[in-house]
């Protein structure tokens, strides 16, 4: 059935005061903590009314455009926003600054004009992220027999683990290799080239990469480690050991005891004369003294006194 051409009038008018309208698929933006993000808007509506940027439903800011010289009307609902948004003048596109983790969700912009029966809408999601800290690195199990090396390592970040991708860097072969995901097996022999691992961390905004790893330093570790049963007998022998200690303490303190007990019994000199003897005094003359009259005796009788002077 032909078609008029009054009917493709009508089409087309309809087309170009709903078209407008439809914005398309949603756009996905990033953020950093700390950081800036701008919203673009695109659009060719003429004879704008005002501008309502929306975040989770509430409005966040109006613009009131004039076709004067005159400032734009600009209209902040919150008042922690105001000193945060603004806005490029021309085609009003968003920017917001001092970015937080809560600024993440959804936004959206509706121009009305009274040139469209409907709105213009846009929608945005945003994700803000925190820049990455350096990756940790943990030893799994782990075995070394032989001179093989089995063992496996697992990276990690202690913050800002969010939408974060692993990788692995080992170098030391004759070509490098890349490994992805957080877990990285090993497997490595003492007559093998030294190998050097590094784990990398990535999210949409920042990357970070952890110290380097080596294969013998950390196969030494493992050579180091010991089985339950090794541990056990090592701490028995070191209690034995502690008690051989006590005891040869112990021992020596007792012996030094002794002697020291006997370094006391010292002998006393003895001051008497000994037996059968007679002590000897010196008899001091006095030239005053008158000498005792002698008793007479005869040549028979015996002498009661002796007075012996020893010069």
């Amino acid at each position: 059935m032909p078609v008029s051409p009054a009917s493709l009038s009508l089409i087309f008018l309809l087309c170009q005061l709903t078209g407008p309208a439809a914005s398309g698929a949603q756009q996905e933006l990033v953020g950093a903590v700390g950081g800036s993000v701008t919203f673009p808007l695109t659009h060719s509506v003429d004879r704008i009314d005002s501008i309502i940027w929306i975040f989770k439903s509430t409005t966040l800011i109006t613009i009131q455009p004039t076709t004067t010289n005159k400032p734009d009307t600009v209209i902040v609902s919150k008042n922690h926003n105001k000193g945060r948004v603004d806005f490029l003048h021309g085609n009003y596109s968003l920017k917001l600054s001092k970015l937080s983790k809560n600024d993440s969700g959804a936004y959206s912009v509706q121009i009305h004009s009274s040139s469209l029966q409907e709105p213009f809408t846009q929608e945005y999601g945003l994700r803000v992220y925190e820049h990455l800290s350096k990756p940790k690195i943990t030893l799994g199990l782990k075995s070394n027999k032989n001179g093989t090396c089995v063992t496996n390592l697992t990276c990690f970040l202690e913050r800002g683990g969010e939408d974060v991708t692993y990788s692995w860097k080992t170098l030391g072969k004759t070509s490098n290799e890349s490994h992805n995901g957080s877990f990285l097996p090993i497997t490595w022999t003492l007559r093998e080239k030294d190998m050097t691992f590094i784990c990398m961390a990535r999210n949409p905004i920042s990357s970070n990469s952890s110290n380097p790893i080596f294969a013998r330093k950390l196969c030494e570790v493992i050579a180091g480690d010991l089985d339950p049963i090794m541990c056990l007998r090592i701490f028995l022998l070191l209690i034995f050991l502690v008690l051989v200690s006590i005891i040869i303490w112990r021992q020596r303190r007792k012996e030094s005891n002794e002697e020291k007990r006997m370094d006391t019994h010292l002998e006393i000199p003895n001051c008497s004369p000994p037996s059968g003897e007679t002590a000897e005094y010196d008899t001091i003359s006095n030239p005053n003294m008158e000498k005792p009259h002698s008793l007479l005796t005869s040549p028979n009788t015996p002498k009661l006194f002796i007075y012996e002077k020893v010069i």
